[in-house]
């Protein structure tokens, strides 16, 4: 069984009209004092609108679900403090009328002198997954066989429609903006671990990045622990959602070590060809069509995504968590993704409904 761990962003807003609030400071320093919050559960993101949470390493996914839980309660209750609410949106739904403060750190100060115009939008929050793979090579062969699966996750986990107070016409908003950056979308199909850190430190010797942070590829390696990063989804509105999505990672990064193990071919995917994929699953989430991993041709969302189903059914079945997901997976797909369901309360509530919603949701169990 590999473990794992999760993290998270999350936006502070105003609860009357849902505009971001500048809090994180005031937000984190209540938090730090808080008896339910441990140390390194709740941090500072690049922007000062944002707050960010880190579960510990976990061995199964019932410990993901109480530490998210907790998490986000504590964070809630010292947001209320504030006079502001943590709300789990992949975007800004409704956005400030000029830049937000950056935090005050070297690394966040030289990624705005770099890119100016990208920091100050960069109101974006996502759900990273890590799955501990012990074996270097190992920890590559898995983060190459994910690499045709993560447009399905993208449209699955797709939580960000709205942005600064229009629909995007995209499920996924975060994904498009994002991938603006040098270092982004799909990561490379690299041939080893030698191949991997070769290659990264080419990107840093040519100043196309200043740290290994700065790989906002949907799927990369650890540099800090012996795990496989997956970053393509958006940040999720339960912590249903979010214990659905840390299984269906777990699982994938499972399926593809015990591949590794079998000696099977790793997949080819063309480069250009997984872009596309992703770009065109941000835009249309679960109501288009993607391309299927199988053969590269385009099918509808929902047979793309019994196929993903069918591919970790193994990586499933050897961490035990079959079941779990099958009972969280019956929910998600009764609500639908988070794009659907904030275009749900738009539609229905106007405005202050979705910011409410979006607020109420941090805390909710189920979707």
């Amino acid at each position: 069984m590999l473990t794992l761990g999760v993290e998270e962003e999350y936006l502070l807003v105003d609860p009357r009209d849902g505009t971001p609030l500048p809090r994180a400071a005031e937000v984190l320093a209540t938090a730090s004092r808080a008896p339910a919050l441990r140390p390194a559960e709740a941090q500072h993101e690049l922007l000062q609108v944002q707050v960010e949470s880190a579960t510990p390493v976990c061995e199964d996914l019932a410990g993901v679900s109480r530490h998210l839980t907790r998490v986000r309660a504590g964070l809630s209750a010292a947001a209320a403090r504030h006079g502001c609410r943590l709300v789990p949106a992949g975007s800004s739904p409704f956005g400030p009328p000029g830049p937000v403060p950056v935090t005050d750190s070297a690394r966040y100060r030289r990624a705005q002198r770099q890119a100016p115009a990208l920091v100050d939008d960069l109101m974006l929050n996502g759900m990273h997954v890590h799955v501990g793979v012990p074996d270097e090579e190992e920890r590559l062969g898995a983060l190459v066989r994910l690499r045709p699966w993560l447009p399905v996750l993208i449209a699955l986990g797709a939580n960000s429609p709205y942005w600064r107070g229009g629909d995007t016409r995209f499920a996924s908003w975060r994904t498009v903006h994002f991938d603006q950056w040098a270092v982004s979308g799909p990561p490379p199909a690299f041939r080893d671990a030698a191949d991997y850190r070769r290659r990264v430190t080419a990107l840093r010797t040519a100043g196309a990045i200043s740290d290994a942070g700065q790989l906002y590829w949907h799927a990369r390696l650890s540099e800090r622990y012996p795990t496989v990063e997956v970053r393509a989804m958006d940040v999720q509105l339960t912590v249903a959602d979010a214990e659905l999505f840390a299984g269906l990672v777990r699982a994938l990064v499972t399926t593809a070590v015990l591949a590794e193990r079998a000696g099977l071919p790793r997949p080819d995917t063309p480069d250009e060809l997984l872009r596309a994929a992703t770009w065109h699953a941000a835009r249309t989430g679960l109501h288009g069509r993607l391309v299927s991993p199988a053969d590269g041709s385009a099918r509808p969302a929902a047979t793309v995504v019994e196929e993903l189903r069918a591919h970790i059914a193994p990586g499933l079945e050897a961490a035990g968590d079959t079941g779990r997901v099958a009972g969280l997976w019956w929910g998600f797909e009764r609500a639908g993704n988070g794009a659907d369901r904030q275009r749900r309360w738009f539609r229905e509530h106007g405005r202050q409904g979705l910011a409410e919603r979006l607020a109420g949701s941090t805390v909710t169990r189920t979707p």
